[in-house]
Order: structure tokens, then C-alpha cells, then sequence
């Protein structure tokens, strides 16, 4: 099923004029600058968030160049915040191509993502809307804070559940979140419609974040990050936080505290990695994004107008459903 023409249809033509301006954004005429910015046009991804905020707006109002300039904020502030994760998780590849950090080093992807930062804010100005300036603000400190959390808990021995979940709700969830209310205020819904908004957002995002750390588990070359990369960072995600956390097996518990200081190599991953399936944290994980899933459902039901819960359906469907 063509997931991403249902979701675009009711705003096809929005997202054209998105998609023109956040090329714009990301033009500058010559040197190291200008190369950088268009290795990052070559991989923007399907921009699932941009269509998001679009789809909030017109849920709630016309969609006018307000929402446009608040739709392009988001992306770039989202872009920002990828090349200098890049360079704070020394990762080599992003979508499937070298990182920025990578292709030129590490001072210039700090750089280059305090450039797309900065452009992120100018265009959130042509906004004229201090809400909105307001709610990109506590998103930026927000994505700041959950990636320190996210470091500090690599250091922290302890396997929880929900120090997983509240880095989600502040990195993955938050951006998803503002994605929807952005949009909302960006027609003028009224602050009950924001609310709203905002936990079909947070929903999404944890879902997606979930799928995302699934995908960790296998085996596959259409994913943009390799299998296991997740714990080669120090990461331990929902499927093994469950395995570990509902079993008494003590070697497992020994090579989680390795991947928590870094010590742990492939194969050890492999036997982690397997020992994950074995003990059910996939089935345990999917479970948790159906159950996240229901209040998701319950918002179309309710709040989307009848011409757009398609759209809103396939959505969510497809950040359930996605093998990428």
C-alpha cells in the first residue's frame, strides 16, 4: 500500500510550497557552507513531520504561509539537531550516507548546524506569532535536554523502563508533539484543539521511536542504521530493557552493564541481540505501540474532520507499520 500519496493528497500542493521554501532555506552561494548544505538537501528523508504539521493545520483551519514558515522552523530546527547528534553519538552514516561530521569533521557539523539553527529561527520569525516562537523554543531546549538525559543514562547502571520512556518523551515525542500543535496554532484552533493536538503528537512520536528501536534487532539494507548500532552507543532500548528486566539470567545482565560502558563487542551484541527475541521484547515492544496506538485511533475518531481521517489513519498506520 502507497502509505505516503494517501497521507499527502489533502496537501499536496501545501507541501510543494514547504517543500520549495525549506530548499530554500538550505541554499548558501559558495565554500565549505554551501557543500555541506547540499549533502544535507541530498538525504532530507520523506519528512514525515512537515506533512504532520501541515495536516494539523488544515485539520483546524487554512493553511497559509504562517504554517508554511512554522513547518520549515521545525524541519530545520529537527535537521539542526540530527548533524550535531551525528557528531555527540560519533556516528558515521545518516539515512543510509556519510554524516556530516564524517564528510568534513566534526568542527564544521557543529558549525553548519548552528548555521541551519540560526536559519531555523529566522524563519520562524515570518511567523509574527509569539506562540509559536514560544512553543520552538521548549522544543529546542527540550531535544537539548533529552540528549543529555539520554548520556546521563548511559552511565546510570540501573535498566528502566522508564528512564527509556521519559528520553522518548523528550527527544522522539516532543518534536512529533510540536509538529501537531504547531500547526493547530498556526490557524488559530483554539487551546483546548492545541492540547489536543499535542498528545496525538506525543503518541505518534512513541510509537515511532519504539518502531525505530525495533528495526535495531534485524538484519536489513534498507535500514539507515546497522543492526545493534543502538548498543554500540551504550543504548539499551524497550525490546532488551523487557528481556533483561523479566529474566533472572545473570550473563545477559552482564553484557547490558558492558554495553552501558562501552566495553561490549559484535558478538556479544549477537548473543544480546538474540537473546532479546528469545525472551519476547519484540512481541513486548509492538504490543506497547498498539497499546499507545488505541488513544491515537481514539483522537481521529473524534477530533480529525471526516475528509482528513484517512489521511490521519494512514499516518499512523504507517509509523506502526514502517520496515524503514
Amino acid at each position: 500500500m502507497d502509505y505516503l500519496s494517501v497521507i499527502k493528497e489533502p496537501i499536496a500542493s501545501d507541501f510543494q510550497d514547504f517543500q520549495s521554501k525549506f530548499q530554500d532555506a538550505l541554499m548558501y552561494s559558495d565554500g565549505i557552507l554551501s557543500s555541506a548544505l547540499a549533502h544535507i538537501r541530498q538525504r532530507t528523508g520523506k519528512q514525515m513531520r512537515p506533512m504532520l504539521t501541515l495536516l494539523s493545520a488544515k485539520n483546524y483551519g487554512q493553511i497559509s504561509d504562517v504554517t508554511h514558515y512554522a513547518a520549515v522552523a521545525l524541519e530545520l530546527l529537527h535537521t539542526a539537531s540530527l548533524v550535531h547528534d551525528d557528531v555527540v553519538d560519533e556516528s558515521s552514516e545518516r539515512r543510509g550516507q556519510p554524516s556530516v561530521n564524517v564528510s568534513y569533521n566534526n568542527k564544521v557539523a557543529v558549525l553548519v548546524g548552528d548555521y541551519i539553527l540560526s536559519t531555523c529561527l529566522l524563519n520562524v520569525s515570518f511567523t509574527n506569532n509569539h506562540r509559536i516562537l514560544y512553543y520552538l523554543s521548549e522544543l529546542g531546549r527540550t531535544l537539548a535536554s533529552g540528549e543529555i538525559l539520554q548520556l546521563q543514562n548511559i552511565n546510570n547502571q540501573e535498566i528502566s523502563e522508564d528512564a527509556y520512556f521519559q528520553v522518548i518523551r523528550q527527544k522522539t515525542a516532543s518534536l512529533f508533539e510540536t509538529c501537531c500543535s504547531m500547526g493547530a496554532l498556526s490557524v488559530g484552533a483554539s487551546d483546548e484543539d492545541v492540547e489536543k493536538a499535542k498528545m496525538f503528537g506525543q503518541n505518534l512520536g512513541t510509537i515511532f521511536q519504539i518502531r525505530d528501536d525495533i528495526f535495531d534487532y534485524f538484519d536489513s539494507v534498507d535500514i539507515g542504521k546497522p543492526t545493534g548500532n543502538d548498543m554500540r552507543e551504550g543504548k539499551l532500548t524497550l525490546p532488551v530493557i523487557y528481556a533483561l528486566t523479566h529474566s533472572d539470567f545473570e550473563p545477559m545482565k552482564l553484557l547490558a552493564r558492558k554495553v552501558k560502558v562501552g566495553k561490549i563487542n559484535a558478538d556479544e551484541i549477537a548473543v544480546l541481540v538474540e537473546f532479546t527475541k528469545r525472551q519476547g521484547g519484540i512481541e513486548y515492544a509492538e504490543q506497547k505501540m498498539e497499546e499507545i496506538a488505541v488513544d491515537a485511533r481514539r483522537y481521529i475518531e473524534s477530533s480529525v474532520k471526516p475528509d482528513l481521517q484517512e489521511a490521519f489513519s494512514m499516518y499512523l498506520d504507517y509509523v506502526i507499520q514502517r520496515n524503514q
